[in-house]
């Protein structure tokens, strides 16, 4: 955290333990809460404040009401925060603590992502009765569970008892019921309690039992689904999934209907990256038209001259070669044909997809597959849909014409894990799921230059805004070009290495965050 002297923080409470309480810093007898954290066996000397001499000398009985006192002064100065939050977003520019603050970062998994709909998985990493895959949403440990009538849950991954997680494993099956390893207490897919070791003699004439509610293990508020895409809200109250999502459902319209069968399944497995930087700093990435051209242009360059040099002697290169020489031959004058539509909620869709060889063999007998399954003029439908790149804020992009999305998961202000999966099309010939396979292998695999080049520039991004050299970062690229239509943002014409989608995303940040 920056010294608070020379940082603008207008939310930050005065009081020495806020930042310890914020943070989670644990309290014990001689330690003194500072604005930094704790001080371990700190000592009275000339330079201790009298609140700190205070806070060291309190015990343990007496400061369990002080804590009580706290948390009301605490949410009174939560809510002067919050309201002063709107002093960090404008038009076309934030405050650079909105990337390294911890404490806003706690107050964004509270207010944003334990609020909003989360992107949980597919319902094929769960295809059997009892089956589980782990999942975070915010900072919950869940489960997306298969229960024994087909209905996926979304449970915390947490026994109802003493507080033990229930499975450790990334994925698997329960069984016919989960079984906690402590205490054996057991529980139906959906989270029910079943059965608690000599219920009767142990728990006779106490509030535990099957009829309490508090036994069974908690559900998510809410879990829905859209054409196999599974979400959950922590939050009772909201938006449907549908309202939430608003058009960019066409991000799984696209790539369902790019399948013959009509549907996807998922590629077991998948890449996953934990960057040492904001979260926010990969959203804002991933519809940014104007870096490929320069981040990953001496990938791109080498990939289209080996391209060349195979082509002159062989007359066809792999399409590997292909697919990684558009980093240098797509221009930011081409990116700028693009367009982005800016939707409410931070969503945001890039389009302007470029096609990889279209009507070389392999397309073509794809598109007869196609057309068995859906006629001619519905195949033509569906391939025209002119899709790049789809943000569902704050959680997912999604690049359904290549049959991948990435889903995001904030583990700290400067770290943030990112799941990259892969989608089969059901009913699509097998070379074009190997082609997108080896698109996804050639941009996302550890071994790959394209994403090491995004992650460098990530981790320098965070570095350089925690330092002093600078209080704000700039999204100001044809800002005021933007054209309001039907709900939403367009950006004008030539103007598709805009700005707008993070324009966009803090707007929609700025709005959950003061909620």
């Amino acid at each position: 955290m920056v010294n608070s002297t020379s940082t603008f923080r207008p939310w930050r409470s005065k009081m020495p333990w806020d930042a310890a309480a914020m943070t989670g810093k644990a309290w014990a007898p001689g330690n003194i809460f500072t604005r930094s954290g704790v001080w371990p066996n700190a000592g009275t000397d000339s330079n201790t404040s009298a609140n700190e001499t205070r806070i060291r000398n309190i015990g343990f009985s007496s400061f369990g009401a002080a804590r009580l006192s706290f948390r009301a002064r605490r949410s009174t100065m939560l809510q002067e925060r919050i309201l002063d939050l709107s002093k960090c977003v404008e038009p076309d520019r934030v405050r650079r603590e909105v990337y390294t603050d911890p404490e806003i970062f706690e107050l964004e998994m509270r207010r944003i992502h334990e609020q909003v709909w989360i992107y949980c998985g597919h319902e094929s990493q769960v295809p059997n009765p009892g089956d589980y895959y782990s999942v975070q949403v915010g900072r919950q440990p869940m489960l997306m569970v298969r229960g024994a009538d087909g209905t996926i849950s979304v449970l915390y991954n947490r026994c109802p008892h003493r507080g033990n997680m229930m499975c450790g494993d990334r994925h698997g099956n329960a069984g016919e019921f989960f079984r906690c390893s402590y205490h054996a207490w057991t529980f139906q897919h959906d989270g029910r309690l079943r059965s608690i070791p000599m219920m009767e003699s142990g728990y006779a004439g106490t509030r535990y039992g099957r009829d309490n509610p508090d036994c069974s293990m908690k559900r998510a508020a809410r879990v829905e689904s859209y054409r196999g895409f599974v979400f959950a809200s922590l939050a009772k109250d909201g938006p449907t999934l549908a309202e939430f999502l608003g058009a960019s459902r066409v991000a799984f319209d696209d790539m369902c209907d790019r399948a013959p069968a009509g549907e996807v399944a998922i590629v077991p497995n998948c890449f996953r990256v934990i960057q040492h930087s904001n979260w926010k700093i990969f959203l804002e990435n991933q519809l940014d038209a104007l870096h490929p051209s320069v981040v990953h242009q001496s990938t791109g360059r080498a990939a289209h001259e080996v391209e060349k040099q195979i082509e002159k002697r062989t007359g066809r290169a792999p399409l590997s070669y292909h697919m990684l020489s558009a980093f240098a031959t797509v221009t930011i004058d081409k990116w700028d044909n693009f367009q982005t539509l800016n939707y409410p909620y931070g969503h945001c869709i890039l389009t302007g997809y470029m096609g990889l060889r279209p009507k070389d063999p392999d397309t073509l007998a794809y598109e007869k597959v196609m057309q068995k399954a859906y006629g001619k003029k519905r195949t033509e439908e569906i391939l025209a849909v002119n899709i790049h790149h789809v943000l569902i804020y704050p959680g997912l992009s999604v690049q359904s014409p290549l049959q991948q999305l990435r889903a995001v998961r904030p583990l700290g202000v400067d770290r943030t894990l990112t799941e990259i999966w892969h989608f089969r099309l059901k009913g699509a010939p097998e070379p074009i799921y190997r082609r997108s396979l080896a698109y996804y292998n050639l941009v996302n695999s550890p071994a790959t230059l394209i994403n090491a080049d995004d992650l460098e520039n990530f981790w320098k991004c965070h570095q350089g805004l925690a330092s002093d050299g600078g209080d704000w970062v700039s999204f100001g690229r044809h800002h005021g070009r933007d054209i309001e239509k039907d709900g939403r943002v367009e950006t004008a014409a030539n103007c598709g290495t805009s700005e707008a989608p993070m324009r966009n995303q803090m707007k929609a940040w700025a709005q959950y965050m003061q909620a």
